[in-house]
């Protein structure tokens, strides 16, 4: 047990005041503690307080996509990750929607997914959702994407996506559709790999 653990345990205990956060993460996540102890000291680097706050996240995912603007993306993926929507992402947010992007079932990646379109969380994707999602995509990857995308772009791929996912052609899609097309769709379950390589 080195210097450098102890005082890891001792700060994360500092965090939410109890020693077994640690413990309480490994048990919910599909991290290891030594894995724990590295995104932990990351995530502290980064963010001394414990908590990101949207614009911290906006400038740390800026960093990572500098050609394009990747802040309404990061508007999105902030509100996926702020499970309790208090405005903040703790480190236990973090880690439990790394913990599913990264190592989850396909069935608890496409439900994360779901959960990043469906931007008012009502429970329904609206075609409307899905183009802000991507346009915001769009606009993230920005003008070095190759071959240059047309204005349209997002619009066209919104219309085909969305005709396959509504089933019942109701105008919305439920999280049973979403999941069923995606299941089927090898170019959506293509694409869902594009998400593990955006985050």
């Amino acid at each position: 047990y080195s210097a450098d653990t102890v005082e890891d345990e001792m700060e994360m205990a500092t965090v939410r005041h109890r020693p077994e956060a640690l413990e309480l993460l490994e048990a919910q996540t599909k991290f290891t503690k030594k894995e724990l102890q590295i995104l932990y000291r990351g995530f502290k680097n980064e963010c001394p307080s414990g908590v990101v706050n949207e614009e911290t996240f906006k400038e740390i995912y800026s960093q990572f996509f500098p050609q394009g603007d990747s802040t309404t993306y990061a508007h999105f993926l902030f509100n996926a990750f702020d499970t309790d929507h208090n405005g903040s992402v703790s480190f236990e947010d973090f880690v439990m929607g790394l913990s599913v992007l990264l190592r989850g079932t396909v069935q608890e990646k496409l439900n994360w997914a779901f959960n990043l379109y469906d931007i008012n969380k009502d429970g329904y994707i609206t075609k409307e959702e899905m183009l802000d999602i991507m346009k915001a995509i769009y606009d993230m990857m920005g003008k070095c994407t190759y071959p240059v995308l047309k204005e349209d772009a997002p619009r066209q791929h919104v219309e085909t996506f969305f005709q396959k996912m509504d089933k019942n052609k109701d105008g919305v899609v439920t999280i049973d559709e979403f999941i069923e097309s995606c299941q089927k769709d090898e170019n959506i379950m293509r694409s869902m790999q594009l998400f593990e390589n955006v985050i």
